[in-house]
């Protein structure tokens, strides 16, 4: 994969997928046991971003300087204002040796792996989440007894956006049976869902898209998300009024009739009052909890720290995999 960029998962074989995997298994033993290889050694990593963000750059930036890599966090570039984004990608792969994109269209981080001449990275756009599905995957595999194939993972709430995309076209790419759980109006994009029906012919994977919240019965995995995505703080009341049924609650749990279930997020959450955002929920709206009460988090199905902490790992792999 040296030389390869990391944009969607669509990019990549079920193997490739499985060999990221196994690396970053291996990457977080070695880590575990104290081991520094340093494979990166003398490289230079640009994180561009144009989102805030904890996980991702805090991940990149650790998994870089694990392997002995220099860092460069780049949030108040030209790009897009003064520059365009092909200048942008050239100058950079001229200094570096990989850039990671954080922001808004895929189509930008789509450029800029067309001109940078080096290996590009999507740490997040409003279509895609590639980095976040491979910590997604790894700690399904460490937390549930089967194999992947096996798997019945459901999405519940908002399934129009880009986790949801991600999650269908890696639990596609892995042959797992992927149930998206919301009102019919936030389904996933009918083109993906229709291409992703392509994909699971040859995987063996299953597509389940339902508005009723019975579709989670069997689930090994509940995943959800926030309601509303950065940059649509506008639907905060259209959105509760559609998803307040699909909250993740210990009675949806429980309906999946799977005591072994585990519950997923990707963070941040809103399961509590401790954030300004959802303390302005709260006195606009009277809620305390969102996409998932503060139970559920909290609770023995929860592996959400886990999930956090393969970022980190996932997201070496990527780096060592593509660069060494």
């Amino acid at each position: 994969m040296k030389g390869k960029h990391f944009l969607t998962l669509k990019d990549f074989s079920p193997e490739e997928i499985k060999n990221l995997l196994k690396l970053s298994a291996e990457l977080k033993a070695e880590k575990k046991d104290g081991v520094r290889k340093l494979r990166l050694s003398g490289k230079n990593i640009c994180l561009l971003f144009e989102k805030s963000s904890t996980r991702t750059r805090c991940a990149f930036e650790v998994a870089a300087f694990d392997e002995g890599a220099q860092v460069t966090y780049l949030g108040n570039s030209q790009m897009g204002k003064k520059e365009s984004f092909e200048d942008t990608a050239k100058v950079l792969g001229r200094y570096y040796d990989g850039i990671e994109y954080r922001g808004y269209s895929q189509k930008t981080v789509e450029t800029l792996a067309e001109h940078a001449g080096v290996p590009v990275w999507n740490g997040l756009t409003d279509e895609d989440h590639p980095t976040q599905i491979l910590a997604d995957l790894l700690t399904v595999m460490e937390h549930v007894n089967k194999p992947l194939h096996e798997v019945k993972l459901a999405y519940v709430g908002d399934a129009r956006n880009n986790m949801g995309n991600a999650l269908m076209i890696g639990c596609v790419k892995m042959g797992m049976h992927f149930t998206a759980i919301a009102p019919s109006h936030l389904f996933p994009e009918p083109s993906l869902v229709s291409e992703m029906h392509l994909v699971a012919k040859q995987t063996g994977a299953t597509i389940e898209l339902s508005a009723e919240i019975s579709a989670i019965k069997g689930a090994d995995v509940v995943y959800t998300d926030v309601w509303v995505s950065m940059g649509e703080e506008h639907l905060f009341e259209e959105r509760i009024n559609a998803l307040l049924p699909y909250q993740v609650n210990t009675n949806l749990m429980k309906a999946t009739e799977n005591p072994e279930v585990i519950f997923l997020h990707c963070l941040p959450a809103f399961h509590d009052l401790e954030t300004e955002v959802a303390k302005c929920i709260f006195e606009k709206y009277g809620l305390t909890e969102m996409e998932v009460t503060d139970e559920v988090f909290r609770s023995d199905f929860s592996k959400v720290f886990d999930q956090a902490e393969n970022r980190m790992h996932t997201i070496k792999a990527i780096m060592v995999a593509t660069l060494t």
